[in-house]
């Protein structure tokens, strides 16, 4: 009976041993589940690539929500749960995420104490990985561990804010009212536009944090129109009230443009603000080109998501694509299941040939991309305008 007993136990260690664990936590409940199920799409892709095999081992893919219901979006409590969950697993070599750059701050130091690979397909904020860019101890209360252990694949919000208000510039803006949402990624991009609007001689009309959960912002609509301004910079979400923003612009007569970063760049935006209200007067940024204009492995990755879900991908599902190479990449050079060989497997990894081009991670665990692309909404459709950084 010991004997039965003990190689049932081996048997079960073996097994367990064979199975790599790789889980993202993403907003699934509320108006962004679009974006996070193509995200999840494309990560899901990338694993059935390697057939679901690296080695002997066999990769497993877990979806979490970090959102709820009563939030209707990403949820700090969600959040932090989900990251001491991938801690106790010791199945799990890898976390895809987060999606808002509010969360990753809860998660990523759990996880780097822990030395658990993370990579996000979209977080933006520069404070997250930059030193001096955003709180005075950024990025270091992330790293209780004193290594970089989280990576993302998406250009940072130093760079888009100052291609925006380039843009904005050299358009012949004058005047810009600048509002956010108060949350760590909002803030933060319009926290960059605004500096550097002002450095280029722009006029900061307004600069204002939203209230959320307001029915409208028709008395904040009225004092911007006051101004003159002939941009509005919303640094913030769809999820954090951008449709709501340019429905009531319109609305009031505003004549003003609207521009806002790439936590607007998904279908639901048009959804939410009615394509009226946008079509030629918005404008998106965005990191990297539109999945139409990839080419390479970006090309095949887009013509093979086209064919299996027979859809458009969201603007971020080749970040979760390329966030599930990167993570598949990291465990293939490391070769066994062992969180700190993973992570360093992934802190190497240069001229990466991916969906993206060809691209590295440098040693804050940013990407060495920095292409931008400037959008508008033309007839209910999101419309290259410019591309910045080729």
């Amino acid at each position: 009976m010991k004997y039965i007993l003990l190689s049932v136990l081996l048997f079960a260690a073996t097994a367990r041993a064979e199975v790599i664990k790789i889980v993202s936590s993403l907003p699934r409940t509320g108006s962004a589940n679009a974006q996070s199920q193509s995200i999840v799409y494309g990560i899901k892709m990338a694993i059935e690539e390697v057939g679901g095999k690296i080695g002997d081992y066999t990769i497993a893919y877990e979806d979490w929500d970090d959102a709820s219901p009563e939030r209707g979006q990403w949820d700090p409590a969600i959040e932090a749960a989900n990251a001491q969950k991938a801690v106790k697993d010791k199945d799990i070599m890898a976390y895809i995420g987060t999606y808002n750059s509010g969360a990753a701050k809860i998660s990523m130091p759990v996880l780097n104490q822990a030395g658990l690979l993370m990579v996000s397909p979209a977080n933006s904020y520069p404070g997250l990985t930059k030193p001096g860019m955003g709180e005075a101890n950024e990025p270091a209360v992330y790293r209780p561990s004193g290594k970089v252990t989280y990576f993302r694949v998406v250009p940072a919000d130093d760079i888009q804010g100052d291609v925006a208000a380039n843009f904005a510039k050299d358009t012949g803006v004058k005047k810009v009212f600048i509002l956010h949402d108060r949350e760590l990624y909002g803030k933060g991009v319009a926290d960059v536009f605004k500096r550097v609007a002002g450095k280029l001689g722009l006029e900061i009309t307004g600069y204002e944090g939203i209230d959320v959960k307001a029915a409208n912002y028709r008395s904040l609509v009225t004092k911007i129109k006051s101004t003159g301004a002939d941009l509005v910079y919303f640094g913030g979400t769809t999820q954090t009230g951008a449709g709501q923003i340019a429905k009531d612009l319109v609305s009031a007569g505003v004549k003003a443009k609207l521009m806002m970063p790439d936590g607007c760049r998904e279908f639901a935006l048009i959804d939410s603000a009615g394509a009226d209200n946008l079509n030629d007067r918005a404008y998106v940024t965005f990191g990297g080109v539109p999945a139409t204009e990839l080419k390479g492995k970006g090309a095949e990755f887009y013509a093979n998501y086209k064919k299996k879900f027979n859809a458009e991908p969201e603007a971020y599902a080749v970040y979760g694509y390329e966030s599930g190479r990167v993570a598949l990449e990291a465990i293939r050079r490391a070769g066994k299941k062992d969180r700190d060989a993973i992570t360093d497997a992934c802190r190497h990894i240069r001229d990466f040939e991916g969906a993206l081009g060809k691209w590295s991670f440098d040693e804050n665990g940013d990407t060495t991309l920095k292409v931008m692309m400037v959008e508008t909404i033309h007839d209910g459709k999101f419309t290259p305008v410019k591309v910045v950084g080729q």
